[in-house]
Formats: C-alpha cells, structure tokens, sequence
C-alpha cells in the first residue's frame, strides 16, 4: 500500500510540474534591430487599426473576473514587399495609454509575423483593453492583419477567441 502512496505521489508530482521560461514567459521582439527608415520620397500608403483585447472577462457576473493571456498578432500579409509600423500603443479599458511599443519605424519583412503578448497575470488592460497601429505598405500592396488571440487554460477547463482589427483610417 505506501509503494502505491508513493507512486501516486511521484506521478502527481511531474504531471503538476509547469514548464517555465524567462522571468515573463515569453521572448519579447527586439524593436531596436528591426528599425526602419522610411524617406519621405518613399510611396508608401499609410493606415490606422484598431484591435480589442481582453485580458479579464466576467465569468458567472459582474463581480467574478477570469483572466486571460492575450497574444496580439501583427502580420505582413504580402509576399513580395515590406510592410512599416511607425506606431503600436496599448490602451486599457478607460482609455489610458499603457504602452508605446517603439519610438521609430519599424518593418516586417513579407509574409512576417511577430507576436506581442500579455500574460495571463498582467490584467492592466482590464475588460476593454485595446491597441492602435499606424501602418504603412507600398502602393498596391495588401493591408497588414492584426489579431488578438485571447486564451486560458485553468485546472481542467479551458478558453479561447479570436478578435480581427478594425481599419479606421
């Protein structure tokens, strides 16, 4: 009976064990080595995005809160040229600025996908957290897609949804 004990134990033990990385969980992007100069003489088509994330929801009413990991998902949609972001800012449900991801332009090479992400325990952005993009991409060229991907995964149950950005200028 206590080798039973002390096999239930042992197992128990590794199939709790939680594989962790850097101090946040996650590689964070470079910006400064991906900087960008655009010239003015440069025939580039700019845009403006708008993209809801959640990093809390209600669960049961208004006064229970379920956390979320949010990973913001910035694609250059073009096989062929460069896409520029001149502005990423991360807001929170009232509107405050939270973030400015970099100072100068930045660029993704075509079909590039970088990540941004907001781990399940920082819950600034709160139910209504948002993030505006300044873009801008060669004449004739796809527009870039910004998603959110909003997940949790909490004892056995878990939850995920996906929120597309919105052009607004």
């Amino acid at each position: 009976m206590k080798r039973v004990i002390v096999l239930f134990i042992v197992l128990y033990g590794f199939y709790s064990c939680n594989e962790t990385s850097n101090g946040d969980g996650y590689e964070k992007i470079d910006w400064s080595t991906r900087q960008a100069n655009i010239q003015p003489t440069d025939s580039l088509e700019s845009g403006k995005s708008y993209l809801s994330v959640y990093s809390q929801i209600y669960s049961y009413s208004q006064h229970k809160m379920y956390n979320l990991t949010a990973m913001i998902s910035i694609r250059n949609t073009s096989a062929k040229d460069t896409m520029y972001l001149s502005k990423v800012d991360y807001f929170d449900t009232h509107g405050t600025l939270l973030k400015t991801y970099f100072e100068n332009p930045v660029y993704l090479t075509p079909m590039e996908t970088l990540d941004i992400v907001i781990n399940e325990v920082d819950i600034a952005g709160g139910t209504g957290g948002n993030f505006i993009f300044d873009w801008q991409t060669p004449k004739n060229s796809p527009e870039p897609i910004f998603e959110g991907v909003m997940t949790s995964t909490s004892g056995q149950q878990g939850l995920s949804f996906l929120t597309q950005a919105k052009r607004i200028d």
